[in-house]
């Protein structure tokens, strides 16, 4: 049974605040915060530490025919035969 949001100690959120934000919900708006100045300083700081990780490793979309340049390395390496398209039959 999780505690009642309205109720709760600062160790209860905290252990629930790695689901809270891993939801996508905004945890800025948990009714805990609006009584706790600390749990709203650690949210704070939790936000201002992924905003400078985001900017140290911004995410990079791979190029659309990485994964074709991957599976020719494979085949290169190995000797793999081609895969087989759909509806293909293969002759033995």
């Amino acid at each position: 049974m999780k505690p009642d949001p309205n109720n709760m100690t600062c160790q209860q959120f905290q252990d629930q605040l790695p689901e809270l934000i891993g939801s996508g919900e905004d945890a800025a708006s948990h009714p805990h915060l609006q009584t706790c100045p600390l749990c709203r300083a650690l949210l704070s700081d939790l936000e201002i530490i992924a905003a400078a990780a985001r900017q140290l490793f911004p995410i990079v979309e791979p190029p659309d025919d990485l994964w074709e340049h991957i599976e020719s390395a494979l085949k290169e390496e190995d000797g793999s035969p081609e895969p087989l398209q759909e509806g293909s039959a293969e002759i033995q």
